[in-house]
């Protein structure tokens, strides 16, 4: 029970990760506030490109102990192919959201001496072949992470962020469907982990999350935990 009588914010709540981990959270004693752009049970509604209503509902909501950043989204493209309205949906879903979430949530956790952690990637560390637009965004709540961590230390509160490679979860079969024509197979098995069977799964992200949100990394701050299999060894 390392949450027990926490309030805690989980982004991307409905399906995945995002899930697994809200899940695992309330079964450790957390009072969980999720969001999701997907309807699901005790998910409240919220599309984190609408930065007014994010804002409204996290205002109303706080004090948050732990705020979880967990949404995002990835397709792959030729670069040359690549439009600028998926450029920008990439940063609006996977960095601008949480640059809004921790902002409208921050003053519960200066008060309460909280934690955030981010759902970054393996692409925000190194190149992948396909995917600028996930790269660019991904490595950008890399930086946002440690920049915060810095800048939030004095006031007790830790930032942190965990890197998966691959993860067996529903997006992964949406980013299948997205796979450009005449794409380099040897640049493709980069995006598998050495470790097999290849991809780990949601259940495993969760945990390492609630590793960073807990007490037993009460010296932990500014940390980008990759979770590859080895990847990026």
């Amino acid at each position: 029970m390392r949450f027990a009588g926490k309030r805690v914010l989980v982004t991307g709540a409905a399906s995945g990760v995002g899930k697994e981990t809200a899940a695992l959270f309330a079964a450790e004693g957390a009072e969980v506030y999720a969001l999701d752009v997907t309807e699901a049970e005790n998910v409240v509604v919220c599309d984190l490109t609408d930065s007014l209503r994010v804002r409204s509902l996290i205002e109303a909501a706080r004090p948050f102990d732990v705020v979880l950043n967990v949404a995002g989204i990835v397709r792959l493209d030729h670069f040359a192919e690549l439009t600028q309205e998926t450029w920008l949906r990439h940063l609006d879903v996977n960095l601008t959201a949480p640059f809004v979430v921790i902002q409208a949530a921050l003053p519960g956790l200066l008060e309460r001496k909280g934690n955030i952690v981010n759902v970054a990637s393996v692409a925000g560390l190194r190149g992948q072949a396909y995917s600028a637009a996930y790269c660019a965004s991904k490595a950008g709540v890399v930086m946002l992470t440690k920049s915060l961590a810095l800048e939030l230390a004095s006031s007790g509160v830790r930032v942190n962020c965990v890197c998966p490679g691959g993860i067996n979860t529903p997006l992964l079969g949406g980013v299948a469907k997205t796979m450009p024509r005449d794409l380099d197979e040897a640049l493709m098995a980069r995006l598998y982990n050495p470790l097999p069977p290849g991809f780990a799964e949601a259940g495993e992200i969760a945990e390492a999350i609630a590793y960073l949100a807990s007490d037993a990394a009460k010296s932990v701050t500014g940390s980008a935990l990759s979770i590859d299999g080895g990847t990026l060894s």
